[in-house]
């Protein structure tokens, strides 16, 4: 049905502005709008891969149609008859000429049909090869071939899906039992403890393996493997207690030496500036090599200075010194250097687009002598920039290693071909990269998807409910992931799935989006609204205001001494600049003057008065280029626009932020639950079902890309293509690219990544 009433006013979707879905939705939910036919519930429909209807809320199946809009307008609906007289009693609901249709989702066309491609080992004549087989472990050609590879450094160039695991198992194996190599003097080195011990499990299916071979092999990730020469040598200068190894004590150095910067430790971004820190150090760059290019670059450099003496001067070290500091004492100690690489004969690096400097210069110094280095890895999947990483170790691999062979494994064990095939034309598009092709195993009826949503809102109502269709059917929770580009873009999604009925899980680093900064200082304007003696509101709201908080005691006392509200007392402040203190006493004015407004009317009185948008320009300029608080304000117009009292959405926002705490406890023991993780996240994972939401220009590619991109740097925009193909890869079965109309308010343009593939 595309008909309902919401009390005597009759609703035409064909005839509704395109805006208006959302908020039907949610008055269907409320059981505001009935048949017009039978008057029972309805609800409105607002999936994937059918056009919006009306649906009856307890008959399954119901045989009420549409009544004729025209008739039924002149008859019934639109008039009734008083003392002779027709008058009307309804209209049909935001009715409008401009009203915007409702854009059909659809799949990606044109794609090669899929060719078979059996697996074709007669090329490969080793025992090995046969023995592997015989136990039911099974390689392809290629598979086989970097297997079996002899002496020297080899390069595989593992695409997406194609069994890098099995591969360097295989290839451990393989040293092992056939070329008699000594257990401890094979490295494997992997990027997290978890697929070291997957690593180590495989190959006890490995034919002539015994245990006590694999307890020998020297595994870990580099950070372990490193420490542990470190602590060898040198036991009492590397003792673990020594180690800061907790966030909020490393954060606390930089806080206390920000001081004499006069930085706010509410308003400056600490936890970026650590961020920043060990980029620089896994660069291989000190304090006095950084050049700083901005003042953002300048106050962090400071830090990092204060930072390293704080820890000479306490003798302590950071998990980035367990590289750092190993790097320093093979180029110091050459002797050291050379016995470590007499020590072992064979490397084996997993994940080798992701490594940085100071791990990459570790394992060239460690290799230089035996040169079996096996590294394997994707270029088109290195997506930590931010972390130091950088492709091109893995795309000029044979200048560093002159005569390495290259082994591309391109068949994909894990995607559908419509999925793969997809994937290939995203990544096709990037200029800096080893040409591949992945090729599939399987192909389905499931081509992958794009849908419209009207915006982040909608996207998240039809998302839930396609999973909540999927899951009726037969699917399991399990089978799905939602995956977005940065934290903040997962707030409507979260928001829909916590007043649902299906199970779902978060990274535990997903914080609550109305507790960042920016957000909490705009809630506690409205929060001062309702209670003009909120000190957390008045603590929040001092950096936007250019106040310090050591002038929360002078608040306070001001407010005993005369009997006046914290937030009074605002205006009250002498700042010595006339202009501050002007805009001071327009503080209680105006967030009084808001108290009975809508949510977003008082947000965006507030920032227009109170010159909230100069602070956010203030903050960009001197944050990174991820910190941009205007969008925080833009995301929390659009979560407001759907509260009518400013009560209400605080009181939502409150129960948001606790569930949020409450899911990350949740989270560590849920199974069986749908995913909510970032792209970043969920890399080498692997889903049923993939829905990729925001798939806009803004969001991926973000932002900071296009800016780089301006100024005639393409570096960031081919690695934001890089995580758009991550994203589509992690699907088995079914992938779901969502491109909302509207992103922030604004219109939006779907993502120039998507330009390749046709639909």
């Amino acid at each position: 049905m595309k008909t309902a009433k919401q009390g005597n006013q009759l609703i035409v979707l064909d005839e509704t502005n395109r805006s208006s879905y959302q908020r039907i939705y949610e008055d269907g939910k409320k059981g505001l709008l009935e048949c017009p036919v039978c008057s029972e519930k309805v609800r409105l429909f607002l999936g994937i891969e059918k056009d919006p209807y009306f649906q009856h809320n307890y008959t399954k199946h119901s045989n009420c149609t549409d009544p004729e809009i025209e008739e039924q307008t002149a008859a019934d609906l639109i008039v009734r008859e008083v003392n002779g007289f027709r008058i009307p009693t309804s209209n049909v609901i935001t009715k409008t000429k401009n009203s915007g249709t409702f854009k059909t989702a659809k799949a990606v066309a044109y794609l090669p049909p899929f060719i078979s491609n059996e697996k074709n080992m007669s090329t490969i004549h080793s025992p090995y090869i046969k023995a592997l087989s015989d136990a039911n472990v099974f390689l392809d050609a290629n598979q086989a071939e970097a297997v079996v590879h002899p002496n020297g450094a080899l390069l595989v160039l593992a695409g997406a899906g194609s069994g890098k695991t099995r591969v360097l198992t295989a290839r451990t194996a393989y040293l092992l039992t056939e070329q008699k190599v000594e257990a401890n003097r094979i490295m494997l080195v992997t990027f997290t403890a978890k697929a070291a011990s997957e690593m180590k499990t495989r190959l006890l299916n490995y034919p002539n393996i015994v245990k006590s071979q694999i307890n020998r092999l020297v595994t870990g990730t580099f950070h372990s493997i490193f420490y542990r020469i470190l602590a060898h040598h040198f036991p009492e200068k590397w003792n673990s207690k020594k180690l800061l190894n907790i966030e909020w004590q490393r954060r606390q150095i930089l806080k206390d030496a920000g001081r004499e910067q006069d930085l706010d430790e509410k308003e400056f971004a600490y936890d970026a500036a650590l961020q920043q820190i060990g980029y620089w150090k896994s660069s291989l760059l000190t304090p006095k090599q950084v050049k700083a290019e901005t003042n953002w670059d300048e106050k962090v450099l400071f830090l990092y200075e204060r930072y390293e003496q704080f820890k000479r001067q306490k003798e302590l070290f950071d998990f980035d010194d367990m590289l750092t500091g190993c790097y320093q004492l093979f180029q110091e100690e050459s002797d050291l250097l050379e016995r470590y690489q007499n020590r072992f004969d064979y490397f084996l690096i997993d994940e080798f687009q992701d490594v940085n400097k100071v791990q990459y210069e570790l394992i060239k110094m460690l290799s230089a002598v035996k040169k079996n280095v096996c590294v394997v890895g994707d270029d088109d999947q290195s997506i930590y920039a931010f972390r130091g990483s950088d492709p091109q170790y893995i795309r000029y691999f044979e200048r560093d290693f002159p005569q390495a062979a290259v082994v591309h494994l391109s068949e994909n064990y894990r995607s559908s071909h419509a999925i793969v095939e997809t994937a290939n034309k995203i990544i096709a598009a990037n200029k800096h990269r080893r040409p591949k092709q992945m090729h599939a195993q399987f192909a389905n009826n499931h081509e992958p998807v794009l849908f419209f949503p009207e915006d982040e809102e909608e996207e998240a109502t039809m998302i839930v409910t396609d999973i909540s269709e999927k899951i009726v059917a037969g699917a399991d929770p399990g089978d799905f992931a939602i995956l977005f580009r940065t934290n903040t873009a997962s707030r409507a999604v979260f928001e829909r799935l916590t007043t649902s009925s299906l199970p779902f899980k978060i990274d535990q680093d997903i914080d609550s989006f109305y507790e960042r900064f920016i957000i909490k200082s705009m809630l506690s304007f409205l929060k001062l609204s309702l209670n003009e003696d909120d000190q957390n509101a008045i603590a929040n709201i001092l950096p936007s205001l250019f106040l310090k908080q050591s002038i929360i005691t002078d608040i306070k006392a001001e407010s005993i001494l005369n009997d006046c509200t914290l937030l009074e007392c605002i205006g009250r402040i002498k700042t010595s600049f006339s202009f501050q203190e002007k805009k001071l006493k327009k503080v209680a004015p105006v967030i009084r003057s808001v108290v009975a407004k809508p949510p977003l009317a008082a947000i965006e009185k507030i920032e227009k008065e109170l010159g909230f948008q100069e602070f956010l320009k203030k903050r960009g300029n001197e944050g990174n280029q991820w910190d941009k608080g205007s969008d925080d304000i833009r995301d929390l117009k659009v979560a407001a626009k759907n509260f009518t009292s400013i009560r209400d959405f605080l009181d939502h926002a409150d129960h948001m932020a606790a569930m949020n705490k409450e899911m990350k406890q949740q989270s560590k023991q849920r199974k069986n639950a749908v995913t909510l993780s970032t792209i970043h996240r969920a890399k080498g994972l692997e889903y049923k079902i993939v829905y990729v939401i925001g798939t806009v220009d803004g969001s991926i590619p973000h932002d900071y890309a296009l800016e780089s991109l301006r100024a005639g740097d393409s570096d960031p925009l081919e690695e934001e293509r890089r995580l758009l193909y991550v994203a589509a890869t992690r699907a088995k079965e079914e992938l779901f690219l969502s491109i909302p109309q509207n992103r922030r308010g604004k219109k939006a343009n779907p993502s120039r990544f998507l330009t390749s593939i046709r639909y």
